[in-house]
């Protein structure tokens, strides 16, 4: 019996160490993006993602809470913006603010999450007019914390949330080709 749990224990510590080292191993920072061309011009899709009260017509998020709470503040729209929200498990809460808008061609965000677990990362968007047609990339990146390493040694980041991004893109295609 005694032998049966010290091997139990054994065998717990390597699995342990294990993550602990390929945890380690994870980089400091980290990086998701996805792109998509849109037929439109690319000041129709700047106003859409520079204005946070347009984000109930594209975001991934919106509609994963019904009743989340959202709170407008500082700028009407642009540098100064801010949208804080407060949801369900699938949205958490947590704060936006645009901290750079530069005319139709990139809108950099604040990006601090509260819940489910507190981060603080930026946010990009870029739009690049190539023809007829818009090419907008949105990038999130950020410090990636021992504890969030930790995460990624169980779960793809760049997946989970490159989902949500491709989505949001979908979303956003369709509401600016309107």
């Amino acid at each position: 019996m005694l032998e049966t749990v010290a091997i139990i224990a054994i065998v717990f510590a390597i699995a342990v160490a294990t993550v602990l080292i390929l945890a380690a191993a994870k980089p400091d920072t980290f990086s998701v993006q996805r792109g998509a061309t849109m037929k439109t011009p690319p000041e129709k899709i700047f106003s859409l993602i520079n204005d946070f009260h347009q984000w109930g017509s594209w975001s991934p998020w919106e509609n994963k809470d019904p009743a989340m709470k959202r709170i407008f503040g500082g700028a009407e729209s642009g540098t100064g913006a801010v949208y804080a929200w407060d949801g369900n498990k699938n949205v958490g809460s947590g704060r936006m603010e645009i901290l750079e808008a530069s005319s139709s061609s990139k809108v950099v965000i604040k990006l601090d999450f509260l819940k489910p677990f507190e981060a603080h990362n930026t946010a990009e968007f870029t739009m690049q007019p190539q023809g007829g047609a818009t090419n907008v990339v949105w990038v999130m990146h950020g410090p990636a914390p021992f504890m969030s390493k930790v995460m990624q040694v169980f779960m793809n980041m760049d997946r989970m949330i490159g989902k949500d991004f491709e989505a949001g893109l979908t979303n956003l295609k369709a509401v600016s080709e309107k």
